[in-house]
């Protein structure tokens, strides 16, 4: 009896978590995003808006003005931002600020003077170890390079009977369709369970099989080491074979799932 009970609690156990985890770990990520940009960006902003506070004081008060403003003018105004909760004003102008910064990169200038410093960051020692790795992670969770995939197809990689599923980025280079004298796609084989690492590949078109999935779906299944099966791809449930003490030597006991 107690070891069925264990039996179960691991059982469900497990099962809550794998169900809670996906979650808590959501949570987490975005509590820490925000943490970030509250301390690195958001600090620094409430910063600068009570230094306008405090020059504007020195404005209505005539006092001479100065970089840093007057000693006795700071404290009433932190407290006042303790005490009215201003602080979201510095987080709230951090998202703007983000945001304003992802339209100019995005703008025909801003293109040109971001490249000119990803270029400086990669020659820069110490520095170009670090910034390509954190710049793939982050390109791979926050842009849009899903659109990049067309669709899901299987293939025979890495060998004839072994079929891997990979995402179509589109088609191959011009040199091999003229040498093997064949239409040829272009497809990223993902790896589990970090589908953000895998192999690119050129096959035939031929050698191709489109298949009905979602990137999401194939990703999932591929993180998941193919347990995460697409309800609509899923098999029959097969008859499981099982040997109890009691079946004599050589009887199979036979139950349907």
């Amino acid at each position: 009896m107690a070891g069925s009970f264990r039996k179960d609690f691991r059982r469900f156990f497990v099962r809550g978590l794998a169900a809670v985890l996906p979650t808590v770990l959501t949570v987490a990520i975005l509590v820490w995003l925000f943490t970030l940009i509250q301390k690195y960006i958001g600090r620094h902003i409430n910063t600068a808006a009570q230094w306008v506070v405090v020059q504007y004081y020195c404005v209505l008060e005539h006092t001479p003005l100065t970089w840093k403003g007057p000693e006795d003018f700071w404290p009433p105004v932190k407290d006042t931002w303790s005490d009215y909760h201003l602080g979201l004003i510095g987080f709230l102008l951090a998202f703007v600020a983000i945001y304003v910064f992802g339209r100019f990169v995005a703008s025909f200038i801003g293109r040109g003077v971001w490249a000119t410093i990803e270029h400086t960051l990669g020659r820069t020692p110490v520095i170009k170890r670090i910034y390509p790795s954190a710049k793939q992670v982050t390109d791979f969770l926050l842009t849009e390079r899903k659109a990049e995939y067309s669709h899901v197809v299987a293939v025979e990689y890495p060998r004839k009977g072994v079929w891997s599923l990979g995402l179509m980025t589109g088609d191959g280079m011009r040199a091999v369709n003229e040498k093997v004298d064949s239409d040829m796609r272009t497809v990223f084989i993902p790896s589990s369970p970090t589908p953000v690492t895998g192999y690119t590949i050129m096959v035939r078109r031929d050698e191709t099989i489109d298949l009905p999935l979602s990137i999401d779906e194939a990703l999932r299944f591929t993180v998941s080491g193919g347990v995460l099966v697409p309800p609509a791809q899923r098999l029959p449930s097969s008859i499981n074979v099982t040997f109890t003490p009691e079946t004599p030597a050589g009887t199979k006991n036979q139950k349907n799932e």
